[in-house]
Protein backbone atom coordinates (compact mmCIF):
# COMPACT_ATOMS: atom_id res chain seq x y z
CA UNK A 1 0.00 0.00 0.00
CA UNK A 2 1.34 3.94 -0.63
CA UNK A 3 2.63 5.46 2.70
CA UNK A 4 -0.35 8.43 3.37
CA UNK A 5 1.41 11.79 2.98
CA UNK A 6 2.81 13.22 5.80
CA UNK A 7 0.95 16.85 7.29
CA UNK A 8 1.34 20.16 5.21
CA UNK A 9 3.26 23.02 7.15
CA UNK A 10 3.07 26.60 5.33
CA UNK A 11 3.06 24.22 1.87
CA UNK A 12 5.62 21.88 3.02
CA UNK A 13 4.98 18.43 3.61
CA UNK A 14 6.88 17.03 6.71
CA UNK A 15 8.86 14.55 6.51
CA UNK A 16 9.08 11.66 8.91
CA UNK A 17 12.39 10.01 7.73
CA UNK A 18 13.94 13.94 8.37
CA UNK A 19 11.97 13.83 12.03
CA UNK A 20 10.51 16.99 10.97
CA UNK A 21 8.58 18.26 13.34
CA UNK A 22 8.50 22.33 13.28
CA UNK A 23 8.84 24.67 16.36
CA UNK A 24 5.71 27.58 15.56
CA UNK A 25 5.23 28.95 19.08
CA UNK A 26 6.79 32.25 19.18
CA UNK A 27 7.17 31.78 23.06
CA UNK A 28 9.41 28.96 23.06
CA UNK A 29 10.78 30.37 20.17
CA UNK A 30 11.90 33.83 21.90
CA UNK A 31 13.06 31.30 25.11
CA UNK A 32 15.13 29.19 23.05
CA UNK A 33 16.50 32.59 21.34
CA UNK A 34 17.02 34.28 24.65
CA UNK A 35 18.96 31.42 26.32
CA UNK A 36 21.49 31.44 23.46
CA UNK A 37 21.94 34.60 23.76
CA UNK A 38 23.95 35.57 20.76
CA UNK A 39 25.12 38.69 20.18
CA UNK A 40 26.83 39.91 17.04
CA UNK A 41 30.28 38.57 15.57
CA UNK A 42 29.30 35.41 17.10
CA UNK A 43 29.43 32.65 15.00
CA UNK A 44 25.72 30.93 15.45
CA UNK A 45 25.40 27.97 13.58
CA UNK A 46 21.84 26.50 13.52
CA UNK A 47 21.56 22.81 12.48
CA UNK A 48 18.12 21.75 10.93
CA UNK A 49 16.89 25.23 10.55
CA UNK A 50 13.25 23.79 9.23
CA UNK A 51 10.90 26.45 8.02
CA UNK A 52 13.12 29.21 9.58
CA UNK A 53 11.44 30.33 12.94
CA UNK A 54 14.17 30.43 15.12
CA UNK A 55 16.42 31.19 12.40
CA UNK A 56 14.77 34.53 12.00
CA UNK A 57 15.03 35.25 16.32
CA UNK A 58 18.58 33.81 15.92
CA UNK A 59 19.26 36.66 13.49
CA UNK A 60 17.62 39.19 14.79
CA UNK A 61 19.70 38.88 17.94
CA UNK A 62 23.27 37.88 16.18
CA UNK A 63 22.27 39.71 12.70
CA UNK A 64 23.91 36.17 10.71
CA UNK A 65 23.74 32.71 11.21
CA UNK A 66 25.02 29.53 9.08
CA UNK A 67 22.84 27.11 9.00
CA UNK A 68 22.94 23.56 7.87
CA UNK A 69 19.79 21.83 6.23
CA UNK A 70 19.67 18.38 4.55
CA UNK A 71 16.40 19.24 3.14
CA UNK A 72 16.87 20.18 0.04
CA UNK A 73 13.57 22.47 -0.81
CA UNK A 74 13.32 23.37 2.76
CA UNK A 75 16.62 25.00 2.12
CA UNK A 76 15.72 27.16 -1.17
CA UNK A 77 12.85 28.27 0.74
CA UNK A 78 15.31 29.32 3.44
CA UNK A 79 17.42 30.78 0.65
CA UNK A 80 14.19 33.15 -0.68
CA UNK A 81 13.44 33.99 2.69
CA UNK A 82 16.58 35.10 4.35
CA UNK A 83 19.19 37.22 2.46
CA UNK A 84 22.79 35.77 1.97
CA UNK A 85 24.33 38.32 4.47
CA UNK A 86 21.74 37.38 6.71
CA UNK A 87 22.05 33.43 6.37
CA UNK A 88 24.84 31.54 4.96
CA UNK A 89 23.29 27.48 3.72
CA UNK A 90 24.74 24.88 4.04
CA UNK A 91 23.06 21.98 2.06
CA UNK A 92 23.56 18.13 3.70
CA UNK A 93 23.95 15.90 6.69
CA UNK A 94 25.05 17.38 9.55
CA UNK A 95 25.69 13.99 10.96
CA UNK A 96 28.57 14.46 7.87
CA UNK A 97 29.76 17.64 8.74
CA UNK A 98 32.97 18.64 9.90
CA UNK A 99 32.07 21.34 11.94
CA UNK A 100 35.29 22.14 12.74
CA UNK A 101 35.78 24.22 9.17
CA UNK A 102 33.62 27.07 10.45
CA UNK A 103 36.09 28.24 12.93
CA UNK A 104 36.13 28.15 17.17
CA UNK A 105 34.00 29.09 19.65
CA UNK A 106 30.78 27.94 17.92
CA UNK A 107 27.49 28.43 19.22
CA UNK A 108 25.68 25.56 17.73
CA UNK A 109 22.00 25.51 18.03
CA UNK A 110 18.83 22.94 16.96
CA UNK A 111 15.79 21.21 17.23
CA UNK A 112 17.68 17.74 16.60
CA UNK A 113 15.61 15.14 15.03
CA UNK A 114 15.12 12.67 17.67
CA UNK A 115 15.58 9.69 15.39
CA UNK A 116 19.81 10.83 15.30
CA UNK A 117 19.65 12.71 18.25
CA UNK A 118 22.31 10.27 19.96
CA UNK A 119 24.29 9.88 17.18
CA UNK A 120 24.60 13.73 16.38
CA UNK A 121 25.38 14.36 19.84
CA UNK A 122 28.54 12.26 19.75
CA UNK A 123 29.28 13.31 16.56
CA UNK A 124 29.35 16.76 18.37
CA UNK A 125 31.04 15.35 21.19
CA UNK A 126 34.32 14.58 18.80
CA UNK A 127 34.08 18.45 17.36
CA UNK A 128 33.96 19.89 21.12
CA UNK A 129 37.00 21.53 21.24
CA UNK A 130 35.52 24.09 17.80
CA UNK A 131 32.46 24.61 20.42
CA UNK A 132 31.71 27.34 22.58
CA UNK A 133 28.15 25.60 23.50
CA UNK A 134 25.35 23.55 22.56
CA UNK A 135 21.74 24.63 22.65
CA UNK A 136 19.50 22.12 21.57
CA UNK A 137 15.96 20.61 21.78
CA UNK A 138 15.66 16.80 22.21
CA UNK A 139 12.83 14.69 23.18
CA UNK A 140 12.74 15.21 27.33
CA UNK A 141 13.40 11.65 28.37
CA UNK A 142 16.41 12.20 25.89
CA UNK A 143 17.49 15.58 28.00
CA UNK A 144 16.84 13.27 31.25
CA UNK A 145 19.46 10.42 30.54
CA UNK A 146 22.08 13.16 29.45
CA UNK A 147 21.62 14.91 32.85
CA UNK A 148 21.28 11.85 34.91
CA UNK A 149 23.49 10.74 38.19
CA UNK A 150 25.01 7.37 38.80
CA UNK A 151 22.06 4.45 40.54
CA UNK A 152 19.27 6.43 38.70
CA UNK A 153 17.01 4.08 35.99
CA UNK A 154 18.09 7.30 33.53
CA UNK A 155 21.70 7.15 33.82
CA UNK A 156 23.56 5.11 30.83
CA UNK A 157 26.23 5.00 27.79
CA UNK A 158 24.70 8.52 26.70
CA UNK A 159 25.29 10.20 30.25
CA UNK A 160 28.76 8.75 30.65
CA UNK A 161 29.85 9.74 27.11
CA UNK A 162 28.72 13.10 27.08
CA UNK A 163 29.70 14.17 30.54
CA UNK A 164 33.15 13.73 30.14
CA UNK A 165 32.88 16.10 27.34
CA UNK A 166 30.46 18.66 28.38
CA UNK A 167 28.98 20.28 31.51
CA UNK A 168 25.03 19.71 30.76
CA UNK A 169 21.93 21.58 31.90
CA UNK A 170 18.56 21.55 31.51
CA UNK A 171 17.06 24.28 30.88
CA UNK A 172 13.42 23.83 30.11
CA UNK A 173 10.69 21.58 28.57
CA UNK A 174 8.62 22.35 25.25
CA UNK A 175 5.10 20.77 24.96
CA UNK A 176 4.20 18.80 21.70
CA UNK A 177 1.39 21.63 21.00
CA UNK A 178 4.10 24.27 20.07
CA UNK A 179 5.41 22.14 17.21
CA UNK A 180 3.47 21.25 14.03
CA UNK A 181 3.03 18.77 13.39
CA UNK A 182 2.90 17.83 16.89
CA UNK A 183 4.73 14.85 18.11
CA UNK A 184 4.08 12.49 20.78
CA UNK A 185 6.51 13.25 23.14
CA UNK A 186 7.30 16.13 25.03
CA UNK A 187 10.44 17.79 24.32
CA UNK A 188 13.41 19.56 26.23
CA UNK A 189 16.02 22.16 25.74
CA UNK A 190 19.77 21.56 27.32
CA UNK A 191 22.43 23.56 27.00
CA UNK A 192 25.80 21.58 26.68
CA UNK A 193 29.33 23.43 27.60
CA UNK A 194 32.56 21.93 26.70
CA UNK A 195 34.59 21.12 29.77
CA UNK A 196 37.57 22.03 28.31
CA UNK A 197 40.94 21.97 30.06
CA UNK A 198 38.61 20.48 33.15
CA UNK A 199 37.35 17.38 31.27
CA UNK A 200 39.22 14.04 32.55
CA UNK A 201 42.25 12.88 30.45
CA UNK A 202 41.29 9.89 28.72
CA UNK A 203 44.25 7.52 27.88
CA UNK A 204 42.78 5.99 24.95
CA UNK A 205 39.34 6.88 23.93
CA UNK A 206 38.53 4.31 21.75
CA UNK A 207 38.99 1.99 24.90
CA UNK A 208 37.28 4.39 27.15
CA UNK A 209 34.27 3.93 24.60
CA UNK A 210 34.49 0.27 24.50
CA UNK A 211 34.30 -0.14 28.58
CA UNK A 212 31.36 1.87 28.84
CA UNK A 213 29.18 0.58 26.12
CA UNK A 214 29.95 -3.05 27.67
CA UNK A 215 29.40 -1.63 30.96
CA UNK A 216 25.90 -1.10 29.90
CA UNK A 217 25.32 -3.72 27.72
CA UNK A 218 23.33 -6.04 30.20
CA UNK A 219 22.42 -3.89 32.71
CA UNK A 220 21.75 -6.67 35.56
CA UNK A 221 25.54 -8.07 35.27
CA UNK A 222 27.88 -7.05 37.20
CA UNK A 223 31.25 -5.54 35.84
CA UNK A 224 33.68 -8.55 36.45
CA UNK A 225 30.85 -10.44 33.89
CA UNK A 226 30.09 -7.69 31.70
CA UNK A 227 34.02 -6.64 31.26
CA UNK A 228 35.71 -9.80 31.59
CA UNK A 229 36.89 -9.33 28.03
CA UNK A 230 38.30 -5.75 28.54
CA UNK A 231 39.12 -5.47 32.17
CA UNK A 232 41.76 -8.05 34.09
CA UNK A 233 40.99 -8.76 38.25
CA UNK A 234 44.41 -6.60 38.96
CA UNK A 235 42.86 -3.83 36.43
CA UNK A 236 39.78 -3.50 38.99
CA UNK A 237 42.65 -3.34 42.03
CA UNK A 238 44.54 -0.71 40.42
CA UNK A 239 41.10 1.42 39.47
CA UNK A 240 39.93 1.06 42.77
CA UNK A 241 36.89 -0.71 41.76
CA UNK A 242 34.51 -2.97 43.41
CA UNK A 243 33.92 -5.87 40.28
CA UNK A 244 30.84 -6.63 42.09
CA UNK A 245 29.30 -3.01 41.21
CA UNK A 246 27.22 -2.78 38.35
CA UNK A 247 28.10 -0.11 35.30
CA UNK A 248 24.85 2.09 36.50
CA UNK A 249 26.86 2.89 39.98
CA UNK A 250 30.11 3.71 38.42
CA UNK A 251 30.63 8.16 38.21
CA UNK A 252 32.36 9.60 34.94
CA UNK A 253 35.53 9.32 36.72
CA UNK A 254 35.28 6.26 37.92
CA UNK A 255 34.95 5.06 34.15
CA UNK A 256 37.87 6.86 33.42
CA UNK A 257 39.84 5.20 35.79
CA UNK A 258 39.01 1.48 34.63
CA UNK A 259 39.32 2.13 31.14
CA UNK A 260 42.78 3.69 31.91
CA UNK A 261 43.80 0.85 34.24
CA UNK A 262 42.58 -1.29 31.65
CA UNK A 263 45.55 -0.26 29.07
CA UNK A 264 48.17 0.10 32.26
CA UNK A 265 47.72 -3.24 33.61
CA UNK A 266 47.75 -6.65 31.86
Amino acid sequence: MPRPPGRSVDGHVARKRFGQNFLADPHYLARIADAVAPRPGDIVVEIGPGLGALTAELIARAGRVIAIEIDHNLAARLAERFPPHALELVVGDALAFDFRTLGRNLRVVGNLPYNISSPLLFHLADQAGALHDLTVMLQKEVVARMTAEPATPEYGRLTVMLQVTFAIERLFTVPPGAFRPPPTVDSAVARLVPLGSAAPRIADRARFARVVTAAFGQRRKTLRNALSDLVSPPAFEAADVDPQRRGETLSVAEFVALADAAGAVI
